[in-house]
Order: C-alpha cells, then sequence, then structure tokens
C-alpha cells in the first residue's frame, strides 16, 4: 500500500502547511506522461522516508486553488515544504536521487 498522500484545496493545510514532517509536494496531472514517469519513484521515496517525511500528490485540474497560489505552470512542480513554508520547487521529471535530495534538504 501506497504511503503517498493525495491531498487537495480543502486539506492541503492540514496535510503540508500544518505537518510536523518535511513535505515534498508533487503537483501533477493524470494526463502528464513526465508525471507518470516519476509516480514509481515518489512511491519508493514515500516508503524510504516513512516517519521523517511525507510525499503528498495535488492533481492540479481538480486542484486549481492550490496551483494558482503556488504559481505551478508546469507539470510535475515540486515543492518542498518545511514548518509550513516552501523551500524549494523544481519542475519537471528527475532520477530518483535528485528527488531524493529535494527531502534531504528539507530535514
Amino acid at each position: 500500500m501506497s504511503k503517498i498522500i493525495y491531498s487537495n484545496d480543502q486539506q492541503f493545510e492540514q496535510d503540508v502547511i500544518q505537518s510536523e514532517q518535511p513535505v515534498l509536494v508533487d503537483f501533477y496531472a493524470d494526463w502528464c506522461p513526465p508525471c507518470q514517469m516519476i509516480a514509481p519513484m515518489l512511491d519508493e521515496l514515500a516508503e524510504d522516508y516513512a516517519g521523517r517525511a511525507k510525499v503528498v500528490k495535488i492533481n492540479v485540474d481538480q486542484n486549481p486553488e492550490l496551483s494558482a497560489r503556488y504559481g505551478i505552470r508546469s507539470i510535475p512542480t515540486l515543492i518542498t515544504f518545511k514548518q509550513g513554508k516552501p523551500l524549494q520547487q523544481t519542475a519537471g521529471a528527475m532520477p530518483k536521487p535528485q528527488l531524493a535530495s529535494l527531502i534531504e534538504k528539507a530535514l
């Protein structure tokens, strides 16, 4: 079972902003090939960092408020949050070690 949290406009505050753990947020869409490419790696990272960091996915098509709030222009866009504040934002697919380093920097 995946440890990834699927959040939305209503749950974002609780899932990400109020999280005591650092959070890697993936802004994605189901129709996006690069998003599909990194999805299995995000699943693995959610397992690898369980208890230390969270991986949260936001579907941009279903959550336009969040996409607008964080200026999402291309997907996938990944933002790391620590203590409710965005730390780093990157766009595009990347290899698992780069994804892991986003989490590592937030720990």
